[in-house]
C-alpha cells in the first residue's frame, strides 16, 4: 500500500527531479529581470570574474627540465614567480610549497607537488560552477534577449535572432550540467538549450565539445549560437573533415568546440597512436562533452568502433578471382529455390502437408527472399505450417534432421544472424576436382614429418615446410573470400546497406540513412562487396588505432545529451555511460495525432495505400513527409509519385548534401518529401501559411524500423511548438521486421483479419523490444571484449604520451635500460643449472649488447641483489658517456623518435594478434568455456610479452645510435 501511495502523492522519479530543478528556474528568471535593467558591461564584468577564479584549477604550463637547463637565472626566476603565484590561489585549498626557489631542482619539485593534486581539482571547480550557476545561466538568457533583432551569418545567410530561453529550455539546461541527458520533443529548440550548461562550462577554460551527427550542424550551429557565446566573450571553433592539423589545435584552443563525433574520436587516435612529438597532437583534454541527438551518437553508432587504417600488404586479388565462381553457386541456389517453391505449392494444393512443411523450410534456409516463397506466406494456413516444422527442426533432438536438410542445398542463410554457410553441395560445385580444398589442414603433422625426415638437408627442409605453410595460407584465404562473398551476396543489398558512388562503396548507416564516409566493413567484407558490384577492390586495411564510441565517451571527465528519444534505452545509458533520462514537458501542448497502424499482406499493397494517402493529401494541400527504411524503399516510392504524378523531393543518402534545405521546406503548402530514416534531425520543419488549418505535416512511415527510437523521432518530425499534425505507419507482412521477428502465429490471425484489430501494436512493439534487448546484448558484447582492449590501449598511450612530454627523455631511458636488463639477467639465472652454470651467453649478450665488460668471476661471486644494479650502471654509464658530445635537444629528440617507433610498430602487431586472438576465441564456449574469460586471460599474456617487447626494441635502437655516435666521433 506505502510503495503505491507514496508515487501517487510525491510524484515519479522524473517528476520529483523536475521538482528539485523548478526553484532554480525561478531564481535564473528573476536574476535575468534584474540584467535588463542593468548595461552590457555587467555581463562582461561577470563572465571575466567567473572566468578569472576558474583559472586557478587550468593545467600547470612549465618548461621542461632539459629547458629549464638552458635558461638564465633571470628566466628561472620568472618561472618561479608564476608558479608561485599559481600555488598562492590554491593555498587555501591545497597544500602546496609556500615558496619555489629560482632553481632546476626547486621547480620540478614544484611542478610533481602540483601535478600531484591537480586530479582533484574536480570537486572545487564543480562546487564553485552550482554557486554561480543561477546567475551565469540568467547571463546567457539576457545575452540572448538582447540579440533579437540582430542578423546573424548562418551557413552564408543572414538569419534574424528571435529566440530567448523559455523556462522548460532552462530545466532542460540545467539538467544538462549536472550530468543528464535531456529529453525534449522535437522543435523545443534543443540548439539553445545546450547554451546553458556549455557557456557554464566554458567558463572554466577547460574546452567544452559540443557533438553533432554531421558536419553541417556542427558548422550551422557554431555559428549560429557562436554569436551568443561571442557576445560574452567566449572563443567558438568549429572541427570539419578534412581540416589540417594546425587548424584542428586552434578550434580545441576555443573555450567551445563543435563537431562529430567521428572528428573527436579519430583526432584522439592521431594524438595518442600517430603523432610523433607534442606539437603534432591537437586535443588538450576531455573535459565535458555534451551530445545533440545523443541516442544517435552513443547507441546506433556505437555499434561500429572508430579505426584509422593504412595499406596492408596482403593482396586482395583472392576476391575478384572467387567472385565469378560464387555468382554463379547464388545463380543456382536461385534456381534451386525456384523449383523448391513450385514443388511446395503443388503439395500444399494435394493436401500433403507434412512434406510440404519441409519443403517450405528448406526455402526459407536457402532463399528467404524469395518471391515465390513470400507470396506462398501470405497465406495464414502456410505461416502456420513452417512455424510448426520450424520449432520441430530447431529442437536439439533434431539438430541432425536439420543438418540433413540444409546438406540439400548450396549454402544456407540466416537473416536474423546475418550468416551464411557453405554445405557440401556448395563446396562440390566450386570445386569439384579437388575435394578437400575447403579443409584447412593440420599442418603440424606435415611439419614434424619433414622435420624428422633424414634424407633433407636443412635447405630442403625449409623449402617443404614453406611450401606446406604457403598451401596452408591459400586454402584459408580462399575459404574466408568464399564466405564472405556468400554474405555480401545474399545479406548485404545495394541501396539499403551500402550505396555505390563514384566507383567506391559507401556503408549506410541502418538507423539513420546517412552515409558512413571513411568506414569500412571490416574482415574482408567490404573487398567482397566491390568484388560483387564489380568496383576496385581496395587492399585489406592494416589497422593503426581503434576505439570504440562507448570508451572514447568515457574519458570525458562530465558527459552529458540531448535528444527527443531516449527513454527506450535508458537503461543501456545508464549501464554504460552512468547518465540518467530526464524527459523535459513541452513548452506548448503537444497537438499531433497518432493514427493506428495500416497492415496489409505484401509490399505492393501496402505502397499503393501509401500513395493513395499521399494523394489524398496533397490535393487538399497539406504537406507530407514520407519515412522509409532505405534508399531502395525511398526509390520505390518516388517512382510510384512520378507515376501518379505527385511531384515530390526525395532525400536519402545519396542526396544528403540537401538535407537540411531539403527538410526546411517539407512543411510547406502542398509539399512531398520522401526521406529515410535520416529526415533531417536537427533541422527544424516550420509549417508554411495556411498549413495548420489543413491538419498541419502529415507524416507517412512506410515501414516499422527495428527499434522503436526511430518510429519516435519519424513521428517528432510534426507539431513542433503546439502546432498540429498527424502520424500514421503503414506495414506489410513482408516487411523485414515483421518476417524475421514477428510471431508467425500472430501474423497468421492478422491476415485472417486482414490486418484489423488492436494487437498489431502490441505485436509490433514486442518485436522492437526483443530486437532491441538483442541488439544492446551485443553492443554490451562487444564493449565487454573492447574493455579488455582499453585497459591496455590507456597503458600504452599513456606510456607513449610519457615519452612525448617528458622533459627529462634520458631517465625513460635509464629506466629501459633498467628493466631490460633487469629481466635479462634474471631468465638467464632461471635457466642456469645452479650446480654448473654456464654464463658464457649472458657475458656474450652483455659484450655484443651493451658493451659491458663482466668476468666469469665476477658474475660467480656477486650476489644477485648486487649483480643487477653493477650491470645496469655499467649500461647507464657506456650509453651516457657515448652521448656526451652532442648538444642535449638533439639526443632528446633521437632518443624519442627511437621509442616511439618501438612503441608503435609493436602496438600495431598487437592489434592484430589481439583481432585473430577475438575471432579465434568464440569457438571455445563449444567446449563449455566462457570466451570473454578466455579472452582476457590469454589478453593479458599477449600484453606482457607486448611491453617487454616494445622495451627491448626500444633498447636495442638505442644501442645502435650510441653506437653509431661513437663509431662517428672516433
Amino acid at each position: 500500500m506505502i510503495k503505491w501511495l507514496f508515487p501517487k502523492l510525491l510524484g515519479g522519479k522524473d517528476e520529483r527531479e523536475l521538482h528539485r530543478l523548478r526553484p532554480t528556474v525561478s531564481r535564473i528568471n528573476e536574476i535575468e529581470e534584474q540584467f535588463q535593467r542593468e548595461p552590457v558591461a555587467k555581463l562582461h564584468e561577470l563572465t571575466n570574474s567567473w572566468r578569472e577564479h576558474l583559472s586557478r584549477y587550468h593545467p600547470l604550463e612549465a618548461p621542461t627540465k632539459v629547458q629549464l637547463e638552458l635558461m638564465t637565472q633571470a628566466e628561472l626566476q620568472t618561472v618561479a614567480d608564476s608558479i608561485s603565484a599559481r600555488f598562492a590561489l590554491l593555498a587555501r585549498e591545497f597544500s602546496l610549497p609556500s615558496f619555489v626557489r629560482p632553481e632546476v631542482a626547486s621547480i620540478e619539485s614544484a611542478k610533481s607537488a602540483f601535478h600531484a593534486v591537480e586530479s582533484d581539482f574536480s570537486k572545487p571547480r564543480s562546487k564553485y560552477l552550482e554557486k554561480i550557476l543561477p546567475e551565469a545561466c540568467a547571463v546567457v538568457k539576457n545575452a540572448a534577449r538582447r540579440l533579437c533583432g540582430t542578423e546573424v551569418l548562418v551557413s552564408g545567410q543572414p538569419q534574424r535572432w528571435n529566440m530567448v530561453h523559455f523556462d522548460v529550455q532552462l530545466l532542460g539546461g540545467v539538467a544538462i550540467h549536472r550530468g543528464m541527458i535531456a529529453e525534449m520533443q522535437t522543435g523545443e529548440g534543443k540548439t539553445l538549450v545546450g547554451t546553458i550548461p556549455v557557456f557554464l562550462n566554458a567558463l572554466t577554460g577547460l574546452g567544452v565539445h559540443l557533438v553533432t551527427v554531421n558536419d553541417y550542424l556542427a558548422q550551422r550551429d557554431s555559428e549560429w549560437m557562436g554569436a551568443l557565446y561571442r557576445s560574452l566573450g567566449i572563443s567558438v571553433g568549429c572541427l570539419l573533415n578534412q581540416m589540417p592539423p594546425h587548424q584542428r589545435r586552434e578550434q580545441y584552443a576555443c573555450d567551445i568546440t563543435y563537431g562529430t563525433n567521428s572528428e573527436f574520436g579519430f583526432d584522439y587516435l592521431r594524438d595518442n597512436g600517430m603523432a610523433t612529438t607534442k606539437d603534432e597532437q591537437v586535443q588538450r583534454g576531455h573535459y565535458f562533452a555534451v551530445i545533440d541527438e545523443v541516442d544517435s551518437v552513443l547507441i546506433d553508432e556505437a555499434r561500429t568502433p572508430l579505426i584509422i587504417t593504412g595499406p596492408s600488404p596482403d593482396s586482395s586479388q583472392i576476391f575478384e578471382q572467387q567472385n565469378a565462381d560464387v555468382e554463379k553457386l547464388v545463380k543456382r541456389q536461385t534456381e534451386l529455390c525456384n523449383q523448391l517453391a513450385t514443388e511446395a505449392k503443388k503439395l500444399l494444393d494435394s493436401g500433403k502437408s507434412k512434406d510440404a512443411g519441409l519443403v517450405l523450410l528448406k526455402l526459407k534456409l536457402g532463399q528467404p527472399r524469395n518471391r515465390q516463397f513470400l507470396r506462398l506466406m501470405e497465406n495464414p494456413e502456410h505461416r502456420r505450417l513452417l512455424e510448426g516444422t520450424e520449432l520441430t527442426f530447431f529442437r536439439q533432438m533434431f539438430q541432425k534432421d536439420l543438418l540433413k536438410l540444409k546438406e540439400e542445398l548450396f549454402f544456407a542463410v540466416d537473416e536474423r544472424t546475418r550468416e551464411a554457410d557453405l554445405m557440401e553441395k556448395g563446396r562440390r560445385f566450386l570445386s569439384p576436382d579437388d575435394p578437400d580444398c575447403f579443409t584447412i589442414p593440420d599442418t603440424s603433422a606435415q611439419l614434424s614429418a619433414i622435420e624428422a625426415n633424414p634424407n633433407l638437408d636443412p635447405e630442403k627442409k625449409a623449402i617443404a615446410t614453406t611450401a606446406v605453410l604457403k598451401r596452408r595460407e591459400e586454402q584459408a584465404l580462399r575459404v574466408h573470400a568464399i564466405n564472405q562473398l556468400l554474405k555480401a551476396h545474399c545479406l548485404h543489398e545495394r541501396d539499403v546497406h551500402y550505396v555505390v558512388r563514384d566507383g567506391k562503396i559507401t556503408i549506410v548507416d541502418e538507423s539513420t540513412g546517412r552515409e558512413m564516409e571513411g568506414r569500412r566493413w571490416s574482415d574482408g567484407l567490404h573487398q567482397a562487396v566491390e568484388a560483387k558490384e564489380r568496383v576496385k577492390i581496395e587492399r585489406e586495411n592494416r589497422t593503426y588505432a581503434t576505439i570504440t564510441i562507448q570508451n572514447y565517451f568515457r574519458l570525458y571527465e562530465k558527459l552529458a545529451g540531448m535528444t527527443g528519444t531516449a527513454s527506450t534505452e535508458a537503461a543501456e545509458f545508464h549501464d554504460i555511460y552512468k547518465l540518467d533520462v530526464l524527459p523535459i514537458p513541452t513548452n506548448a501542448p503537444n497537438q499531433r495525432v497518432d493514427d493506428n497502424d495500416q497492415i496489409f499482406k505484401t509490399r505492393r499493397e501496402k505502397y499503393n495505400a501509401v500513395i493513395s494517402r499521399i494523394e489524398a493529401a496533397h490535393t487538399k494541400g497539406q504537406p507530407v513527409l514520407v519515412g522509409t527504411a532505405s534508399v531502395e524503399a525511398s526509390e520505390t516510392v518516388s517512382r510510384m509519385l512520378k507515376r501518379a504524378k505527385i511531384p515530390h523531393t526525395v532525400l536519402n543518402a545519396k542526396f544528403h548534401d540537401q538535407e537540411a534545405e531539403i527538410v526546411a521546406l517539407a512543411g510547406e503548402k502542398g509539399a512531398v518529401t520522401v526521406a529515410t530514416n535520416m529526415a533531417g534531425r536537427g533541422t527544424d520543419i516550420k509549417l508554411g501559411d495556411g498549413v495548420g488549418e489543413l491538419g498541419g505535416l502529415f507524416i507517412i512511415g512506410t515501414e516499422r524500423h527495428f527499434s522503436r527510437r526511430v518510429d519516435r523521432q519519424l513521428r517528432g518530425r510534426c507539431s513542433r511548438q503546439g502546432d498540429p499534425g498527424r502520424a500514421q505507419f503503414f506495414v506489410s507482412l513482408e516487411d523485414d521486421l515483421m518476417r524475421n521477428h514477428a510471431s508467425p502465429a500472430q501474423m497468421a490471425s492478422m491476415i485472417e483479419r486482414d490486418g484489423k484489430g488492436s494487437s498489431l501494436g502490441k505485436l509490433v512493439e514486442t518485436a522492437q523490444t526483443t530486437l532491441e534487448q538483442r541488439d544492446y546484448k551485443s553492443r554490451k558484447r562487444v564493449l565487454d571484449f573492447d574493455d579488455v582492449m582499453n585497459l591496455q590501449r590507456e597503458i600504452v598511450y599513456e606510456y607513449r604520451n610519457d615519452v612525448l612530454g617528458t622533459g627529462d627523455m634520458r631517465r625513460l631511458v635509464h629506466e629501459i635500460i633498467s628493466e631490460c636488463v633487469t629481466a635479462r639477467v634474471q631468465e638467464h639465472l632461471s635457466e642456469c643449472d645452479p650446480h654448473d652454470p654456464d654464463h658464457a651467453p649472458l657475458l656474450n649478450w652483455l659484450r655484443q649488447t651493451l658493451n659491458v665488460e663482466l668476468s666469469e668471476e665476477e658474475l660467480s661471486t656477486t650476489g644477485i641483489e648486487r649483480l643487477v644494479p653493477l650491470i645496469v650502471k655499467k649500461a647507464r654509464d657506456t650509453y651516457d658517456n657515448r652521448l656526451n658530445a652532442l648538444p642535449a635537444e638533439l639526443v632528446e629528440r633521437e632518443e624519442r623518435m627511437i621509442v616511439i617507433s618501438s612503441i608503435d610498430g609493436y602496438w600495431q602487431e598487437h592489434l592484430r594478434d589481439m583481432d585473430e586472438l577475438r575471432e579465434g576465441v568464440y569457438l571455445r564456449a563449444q567446449g563449455q568455456k566462457d570466451p570473454l574469460v578466455e579472452y582476457k586471460n590469454e589478453a593479458y599474456e599477449l600484453f606482457v610479452s607486448l611491453m617487454g617487447s616494445i622495451k627491448q626494441q626500444a633498447l636495442l635502437g638505442l644501442l645502435r645510435f650510441s653506437t653509431a655516435v661513437e663509431a662517428a666521433r672516433s
